[in-house]
């Protein structure tokens, strides 16, 4: 899931700071997402989707 995240990220030109900063995340903690080392809850994974301004389902394809 982390790997698909990181997919929408870069297809919409963000950083990691530019998403946590619109879903009031932690970097450490999305950098772990991302990486794989932690599971996102799924209230996380909206705010993250929100913040992409995507739909949810695009991060779990």
């Amino acid at each position: 899931m982390g790997e698909q995240i990181r997919r929408v990220r870069e297809a919409h030109n963000m950083t990691q700071p530019d998403v946590c900063g619109r879903a009031g995340i932690d970097v450490a903690t999305y950098s772990r997402i991302e990486g794989g080392h932690a599971s996102p809850l799924l209230d996380t994974l909206i705010r993250i989707a929100d913040a992409m301004g995507v739909p949810l389902t695009e991060l779990v394809k």
